[in-house]
């Protein structure tokens, strides 16, 4: 489709073609993978996209492989675009010896410390790479773009949400880490990419971002989605940090609760059809009121 991306594989999918997108990345300095689904509607003009940040120990296939969005997205007329986790490659060592931290565990930041500051820039890379990448070789209308993810990935949704609102239209997450400044992933997280001067880890916690907001950055609302069984919930998600700093900011939040529901994606599968169409009519609304 373009010389900066190749195509490693095109699938028909709901009338729809599901893409696997290789390409030479300068912020990450490391080849990097994607995938991109395309509705039918994309075969006539621009059409509207979700970027989905999957969470730890994943990549860029997981969300298009498990999910199960491309069927209600085709209707929808939506894109899918999913990212990898982290750079892979580096060679840093140690970054492939826990599961949650290093490799599949980027958390969608620049990192600041040595030796993780050369490679893993993953916030840069999303937002001044990968997505003007996309627009310029595919048929997908910047002005129209929403945010999601799941566990890590819904951290990095919310916080990169409320980093770049002029780039995301719409927010969602499922099983987010609400305030990562104050759980063991986070804690963890932001120590070895941060560093241990605490006061910077607020900058990329939702939370502690939302909180700080003089109005509320997505008046139409942000959606979360939560199982009551997951594992995670209490020690690591939070996601009552994030109710109390949504209602100190005035933001409308819908966190849905879900009694048996776990972390994992059955979990996602089942209330991935809300969150598109939570996308479409909010992505639909920021070009209405875009237009003279």
């Amino acid at each position: 489709m373009t010389d900066a991306l190749t195509t490693l594989s095109e699938h028909r999918a709901f009338g729809g073609k599901q893409y696997f997108f290789e390409h030479a990345s300068r912020e990450i300095g490391l080849p990097m993978r994607l995938s991109v689904f395309l509705p039918p509607q994309a075969e006539h003009g621009k059409v509207p996209a979700l970027l989905f940040l999957a969470g730890l120990t994943c990549n860029e296939e997981t969300f298009m492989a498990k999910a199960g969005a491309q069927r209600v997205a085709a209707e929808l007329g939506l894109a899918l675009i999913a990212p990898d986790t982290s750079p892979r490659g580096a060679g840093i060592p140690g970054e492939a010896e826990s599961w949650d931290f290093g490799v599949a565990a980027g958390f969608y930041l620049d990192a600041t410390q040595a030796p993780w500051a050369q490679h893993y820039r993953m916030e840069s890379y999303i937002t001044a790479e990968l997505l003007p990448l996309v627009l310029n070789a595919l048929p997908i209308d910047g002005d129209r773009v929403g945010i999601s993810g799941h566990s890590m990935g819904g951290h990095g949704a919310l916080t990169l949400a409320l980093r770049h609102p002029d780039i995301f239209r719409s927010v969602s997450a499922f099983a987010p880490i609400c305030a990562p400044s104050q759980c063991p992933w986070g804690h963890k997280a932001f120590a070895g990419y941060l560093g241990a001067d605490e006061t910077l880890w607020a900058a990329h916690d939702a939370s502690a971002l939302m909180a700080k907001m003089p109005a509320a950055p997505y008046p139409a609302g942000i959606l979360i989605d939560q199982g009551l069984a997951d594992k995670f919930l209490a020690v690591q998600l939070m996601p009552g940090a994030f109710v109390s700093a949504c209602a100190t900011a005035g933001q409308p939040l819908r966190l849905r609760e879900h009694a048996g529901y776990d972390h994992s994606y059955y979990f996602i599968a089942s209330f991935i059809d809300d969150h598109l169409r939570h996308h479409a009519q909010q992505l639909k609304l920021a070009t209405e009121s875009s237009q003279p």
